[in-house]
């Protein structure tokens, strides 16, 4: 599932069902991939509660193991001494 590493290390952490929606797979094929990369420590599983509006939502997050995002551009705080 070479293409659903590649999307999460364009797009960062994403929940599951972005992931089936923005690649077209289907949510089953996705979990399913999704597997074989955290038996690989490719990837890294969450499960996620979210509320929006008064309703609930469960999710998987996923995100690549081991990568750490560029800073982003701008001013960065001082150190306080």
């Amino acid at each position: 599932m070479q293409e659903i590493l590649q999307y999460l290390k364009e797009h960062g952490e994403r929940l599951d069902s972005e992931i089936a929606k923005d690649t077209g797979i289907s949510l089953a094929k996705v979990r399913a991939g999704v597997t074989s990369l955290i038996a690989n420590n490719e990837v890294i599983m969450c499960h996620l509660v979210r509320y929006e509006k008064g309703k609930r939502s469960e999710g998987m997050l996923y995100r690549v193991a081991g990568y750490i995002p560029p800073v982003g551009p701008g001013r960065k705080p001082k150190a306080q001494a």
